[in-house]
């Protein structure tokens, strides 16, 4: 395969090894497994197991295992045909997939500070208006009943 198409290839097979690796150590769906596991990586009694569980809350780590079975399923390589490029494509996917990851959780964490600050900016107005109620009804307050 020329050097070009698989470069190509890198960068595709990266984006859904980075969508798996996100959904399963992130996103809701699988919020109680993933719950499960952080649990029993800090509370298991060997090393062993707490790493095995500390797998599956690590988008990084887990990016590794699911680099794997990208592999085997598509038999990718990078330079060179044998051994050596499924090595190096076993590092290099994960790398990419990771940087992917990054670029969706900064865009992920833009938005959710975008969404908070309408909630303010709301709120602030909602806020003007009771008190602009607020005096207005203790203008006609004043009105009606001077006090000397």
């Amino acid at each position: 395969m020329p050097l070009g198409t698989q470069v190509v290839w890198l960068f595709i097979l990266a984006l859904p090894i980075a969508s798996v690796a996100w959904t399963v150590t992130h996103e809701e769906i699988f919020r109680e497994p993933r719950d499960f596991c952080a649990s029993r990586s800090r509370d298991a009694s060997t090393l062993l197991r707490r790493k095995f569980y500390y797998i599956w809350t690590c988008e990084y780590c887990f990016s590794h295992y699911v680099t794997v079975l990208f592999l085997a399923i598509t038999r990718f390589h990078l330079l060179f045909d044998d051994w050596r490029g499924y090595l190096i494509a076993f590092f290099a996917l994960p790398y990419v997939s990771n940087l992917y990851m990054g670029v969706y959780a900064q865009t992920k964490l833009e938005a959710k500070k975008d969404r908070m600050e309408a909630k303010v900016i709301q709120h602030e107005a909602e806020i003007k208006a009771i008190e602009k109620d607020e005096r207005k009804t203790q203008y006609e307050q004043n009105k009606a009943n001077p006090a000397a």
